[in-house]
């Protein structure tokens, strides 16, 4: 598996070995564990029962009385019991470890490929639950979970495909999975989610997308999958609360050849300079970092940077940026104002002073 390393830029002799933002912590909401409510099949009574138990010595009773309920003949059952393991699952962290040591993550898994749409949403959810702590998310995989999950993000309910991208999130965090989910098929339906779900879903699908992209096979099957054109729609609407998702997953991308010319070809340079010119000072220097990668080895996309207007707002941000947004701003004012020679910023470089 490659994983990609920081990028590694050189210009005139100066050296800019991380491109990336300092802080990517607050751009994403992690997928954390359920958000989608109560229950309305479950009555208060027995999300009060359920929630009693959790607290009492009882609950591990509770619990191994519940995985064998996954297993029944009968479909109102298993909804019952995958409901409240679901709901234990979400509200203390220690029953996460309880339910997978009962022996719940395979049945759950199994109703993942139910044709129930509340079945899976529920099994989906529930293992999304199970996946926080971090002792199941090997468990989880080497269970199968990984095609059920991509399953779910194909076929169903808007909150099973929120949260089976979420769950896919979760697992993506074992390195070793990174690979296996992109070459499940997760890559191209989670750029469908980014392009066509709700505005969580829009936040889920970035995140995961972020996560698995540190990948180079998984930022080719982004690219492939026409992220490019989600992102920069995105990034152009100030008013989607997603600027800064997608910038970041588009930084990830753009490392690769492919994606700086799918960039280009969506229109993300007018885009990124109008961040330049408008954004907070984190989307600035993000934008700024991303015409750097695709302007380091192309005068062709110099020339269309400088051609859009993109100096004077790096000439202010240069002035009054973060110092890591003005060492950047600096760098690529000085590339754009380079003669528009293949050769010349080499030249200029072996130039003795």
């Amino acid at each position: 598996m490659e994983t990609e390393n920081p990028v590694n830029c050189k210009y005139m002799g100066r050296s800019f070995n991380d491109l990336s933002i300092n802080d990517d912590s607050t751009a994403f909401s992690d997928c954390n564990s359920d958000r989608s409510g109560e229950f309305p099949s479950a009555s208060s009574q027995n999300r009060r029962l359920v929630l009693a138990c959790a607290n009492s010595e009882n609950s591990d009773e509770l619990i191994r009385q519940l995985v064998s309920d996954l297993d029944s003949c009968s479909i109102d059952e298993q909804k019952q019991a995958a409901l409240e393991l679901r709901l234990l699952a979400k509200n203390k962290p220690e029953n996460r470890i309880k339910i997978a040591k009962a022996g719940a993550i395979r049945p759950l898994i199994s109703l993942i490929s139910s044709s129930d749409p509340y079945l899976q949403e529920n099994g989906v959810t529930a293992i999304l639950n199970l996946s926080l702590c971090d002792e199941n998310k090997e468990l989880i995989a080497s269970s199968g979970a990984i095609k059920p999950l991509v399953r779910a993000l194909r076929t169903g309910t808007s909150t099973a495909k929120e949260n089976a991208a979420c769950a896919l999130l979760r697992l993506s965090q074992v390195e070793e999975n990174k690979v296996a989910i992109g070459r499940s098929g997760a890559i191209p339906l989670l750029v469908n989610l980014l392009e066509n779900g709700g505005f969580r879903g829009k936040k889920d699908a970035s995140t995961a997308l972020y996560s698995l992209c540190t990948v180079k096979e998984n930022k080719i099957r982004a690219v492939e999958a026409g992220i490019m054109r989600p992102l920069v729609e995105l990034m152009a609407d100030f008013g989607s609360n997603m600027v800064d998702k997608s910038a970041f997953v588009m930084s990830v991308l753009v490392p690769v050849p492919e994606a700086k010319t799918a960039l280009v070809e969506e229109g993300g340079i007018p885009v990124l300079v109008e961040i330049i010119e408008v954004g907070s000072q984190r989307q600035k220097e993000i934008a700024v970092a991303i015409l750097l990668q695709i302007c380091e080895d192309s005068v062709l996309f110099r020339t269309m940077v400088a051609r859009e207007g993109a100096i004077p707002p790096l000439v202010a941000l240069s002035q009054s940026g973060t110092n890591r947004a003005k060492q950047k701003a600096e760098t690529l004012i000085e590339l754009l104002r380079q003669p528009r020679s293949g050769n010349a910023a080499a030249r200029h470089s072996d130039v003795s002073v």
